[in-house]
């Protein structure tokens, strides 16, 4: 899911399985975890995340563990057997890998403050409003599922984050006003990352080249551009070079519709100010 869906639980065995076994290999040949990042292009948070089960490791993480690590063939064996993090819906699983190591991430969003933003209150509320009603166990897979992505904002600081948000979306007040208070405050403090830019979409707006709904895209360090695009219990990721240039360029054409960072700070602290 990207930001208010459900996602079926998994067993997260295989991935901590994975991981203890990157330790103990690393640990084997004397490295520390910061050492080994170091080796592996790879921060010793990512590793330590891997290691203890929490996170997926692509394919870059595994080819490059296997070069430090001896070259055994044994993590590329291991790999094979990995299943995903509870708490990601099937459609989305791919995107969220490939988020992992993008050099740079849009997200256009109309319905909903995106997941790599949200606070921990505005997404429980997300998933509590969520049909069927989903079990405890499933709010908390897919809390610690969010949790886990927006760790991205901080452990990859060379990745430009772009996001232009509806303004209706604040308006909402998803949760109620305490929620949606921390929710700006959330997203302000987020804005001040180097690496991170919020546009707003004002609510008046004659000219929108975004109407036809949410817009993710990002390009991986090969350069080499992925879309993706969410609807109700379904998700397109999109390879398609001549889709993807349409919505670049849409995305491109709103970005110039959208206002300016400064004014969106302006427009987001004026709407704190009024709750």
């Amino acid at each position: 899911m990207v930001d208010g869906r459900v996602g079926e639980p998994e067993s997260s065995d295989s991935m901590r399985t994975f991981g203890a076994v990157v330790q103990a290999l690393r640990e084997y040949h004397g490295l520390s975890r910061e050492e080994f990042g170091r080796l592996v292009g790879f921060s010793k948070h990512t590793v330590a995340s891997v290691e203890l089960g929490r996170r997926m490791p692509d394919v870059g993480f595994v080819e490059a563990a296997e070069r430090v690590l001896g070259n055994t063939g044994a993590l590329r064996r291991a790999a094979g057997f990995l299943q995903r993090q509870p708490g990601l819906a099937s459609w989305f699983r791919r995107w969220a890998q490939l988020e992992t190591t993008a050099i740079n991430l849009f997200n256009y969003e109309c319905r909903m403050i995106p997941g790599l933003l949200q606070t921990e209150a505005f997404a429980r509320q997300l998933f509590a409003d969520e049909l069927p009603p989903p079990s405890d166990e499933q709010i908390e897979a897919n809390w610690a599922a969010r949790a886990e992505r927006q760790r991205l904002l901080h452990e990859r600081p060379n990745t430009a984050f772009n996001f232009i948000i509806e303004e209706q979306v604040f308006l909402r007040r998803t949760g109620g006003v305490e929620v949606t208070h921390d929710a700006i405050d959330h997203v302000l403090e987020m804005a001040q990352l180097r690496n991170v830019e919020v546009q707003i979409m004002p609510l008046i707006q004659p000219s929108h080249a975004g109407l036809h709904g949410p817009i993710a895209l990002l390009e991986n360090p090969q350069h080499k551009w992925f879309a993706y695009s969410e609807g109700q219990e379904s998700g397109q990721f999109i390879a398609d070079l001549k889709v993807i240039s349409v919505l670049q360029s849409r995305y491109a054409r709103m970005r110039s519709q959208a206002l300016t960072i400064r004014d969106s700070m302006s427009l987001l602290q004026r709407m704190r100010g009024d709750l």
